[in-house]
């Protein structure tokens, strides 16, 4: 990646234009060096920093960026616009020459990247304050990121993949995960009326369905399992009083069905009065856990002992991001947050923050499997083993399904593997969706090999159900289609009907429930 024509600074209310010496730029007291991609910032305070590239775009080109957490139905190719923010990545395909180039930041940067591609040329934009407000690096140097540029690698899914792959170069190798796959009951309970026995009964379906695979599912037991409410914070230290008065057995009795035990908890926030609260913004009951105090990362560390402990196998942490900056990704834009606060700690950007948090539960994990949701991919990357990569599937709206599962499948599918094991969210059975638009994308999520969760009913189970369960199933244990699957209308369509998979086209109708083998 060649330097940036020019670089903008800010430490106050103004970005200011820095002067060049070198291939370093001051401004405002903020010192910017580019070392070989490397992008250092030296300052007493700051805020910002946006790096220019002046080269001329197709005026017809399309555009596509990646998401600050779970993308929300919203990812697609499009044509220029300036305002549109694309974080961490961008690609720009010429539909003359066919030609996909792009730009990105390697994964696990010490600040919050975007960029912005117009006519003239792209920005990337490092967010580096704390909270709502500037960070004290006191003279710091920061390693901000590390920018790469992306060639054309003959198509734009080729592209997509070799820049993912030069995004994640320097992760450290990972063992090969077996494939994850598993039975969560949020889409049918939805946090409310349930309780161990219907808990085991899920282990026992998904085990039934899975048919003496060698590959043992998982049987997450989703959020609802302690008092005070859906989604309502910690403690975590117990179940519903007479529901689950005993997680340990609970964990045990899942695996002596035969399923590999999981649960869900959100562990930065709190039900208790007490220190280490977030001042910012958040909207809903309980209190925000603020993970700049050591001692918020200790009672983390601890939540996931208690866990392992009880004997649970993987674990899911959300929320995280929301009850960092009080908002979801869409009304994060490039504000992140509301102005005016900051965390505990103020020497820190809040990317350095968040990875230290990251970091602290996949220490205290072990080999517990991780799942990510409302966690921020390109930080997360390398430090969960699954990653919720799209906002919630249903079992009661099937267009969500299609608007949310769809959708990230085909645009984040690339980072699977790479990044993470991507989790493109439950496949529901349910009375309330019908099951001949499930089965198109169980088949789908299937083939691809990434992360299979499902959210089965008992209600809805019938033999037609199961059977194309059964194959399913077995399909994403066994790994998926060999040759993978990929989207070929990704670039006209925002949740694909056309795939390539096998050497086959698959084609899915995903609004209409009539129809035969999707297989042409």
């Amino acid at each position: 990646m060649r330097e940036p024509s020019a670089v903008f600074v800010q430490s106050g209310d103004d970005l200011i234009a820095a002067g060049r010496h070198d291939l370093t730029w001051s401004a405002a007291g903020v010192e910017v060096g580019w070392n070989d991609g490397t992008v250092d910032v030296t300052a007493d305070t700051v805020i910002r920093v946006a790096l220019r590239w002046s080269t001329a775009l197709p005026a017809d080109a399309l555009i596509l960026g990646d998401a600050w957490e779970r993308s929300y139905g919203d990812l697609q190719w499009r044509h220029q616009q300036p305002e549109r923010l694309l974080p961490w990545y961008f690609l720009a395909h010429d539909p003359k020459t066919g030609r996909t180039t792009g730009a990105g930041v390697e994964v696990q940067p010490n600040a919050f990247a975007a960029w912005t591609v117009d006519g003239d040329g792209f920005t990337l934009w490092l967010d580096l304050r704390n909270g709502g407000g500037p960070t004290k690096l006191s003279g710091r140097t920061l390693q901000a990121a590390t920018v790469k540029a992306f060639e054309d690698a003959g198509s734009p899914w080729q592209t997509l993949n070799a820049a993912v792959a030069t995004m994640s170069s320097r992760l450290p190798a990972r063992p090969e995960p077996a494939p994850v796959v598993g039975a969560n009951n949020w889409y049918y309970a939805y946090g409310e009326n349930f309780d161990e026995k219907a808990v085991l009964t899920d282990a026992a379906t998904i085990v039934e369905l899975a048919d003496g695979h060698p590959v043992k599912p998982f049987s997450v037991v989703d959020d609802g399992w302690y008092p005070g409410g859906i989604a309502s914070g910690g403690p975590w230290d117990q179940g519903i009083p007479g529901v689950f008065d005993d997680l340990a057995g609970t964990a045990a009795s899942i695996a002596a069905i035969g399923a590999r035990p999981g649960l869900w908890f959100r562990p930065l926030l709190t039900r208790e009065a007490g220190r280490y609260g977030r001042p910012g913004p958040h909207d809903k009951p309980g209190r925000a856990l603020d993970p700049s105090y050591p001692e918020v990362l200790e009672l983390v560390r601890a939540d996931l002992t208690r866990f392992k402990d009880w004997g649970f196998e993987l674990v899911k942490h959300d929320f995280s991001t929301y009850d960092v900056f009080g908002a979801f990704g869409p009304a994060m834009g490039s504000r992140l947050t509301e102005s005016g606060w900051q965390l505990h700690d103020p020497s820190r950007t809040t990317a350095e923050i968040i990875l230290a948090f990251y970091r602290e539960i996949r220490d205290a994990a072990q080999d517990v499997v991780l799942i990510g949701c409302n966690t921020v991919g390109h930080l997360a990357a390398g430090l969960v083993d699954v990653q919720r990569t799209g906002d919630d599937t249903s079992g009661r709206d099937w267009e969500r399904t299609r608007k949310m599962g769809v959708n990230t499948l085909a645009f984040r599918l690339p980072q699977h593997g790479r990044f993470f094991t991507v989790d493109a969210d439950c496949v529901p059975c349910t009375p309330q969706t019908p099951w001949e638009l499930n089965e198109r994308f169980l088949d789908l999520v299937a083939r691809s090999g990434t992360a299979l969760f499902l959210s089965i009913d008992p209600a809805a189970r019938m033999e037609r159900t199961d059977r194309a369960l059964r194959a399913g199933i077995r399909l994403a244990l066994d790994g998926g289609d060999a040759g993978g699957i990929e989207p070929t209308d990704w670039l006209v369509n925002t949740t694909p009907t056309a795939w390539r998979s096998g050497g086959n086209t698959v084609n899915y109708d995903w609004s209409r429930p009539w129809g035969v083998d999707p297989v042409s």
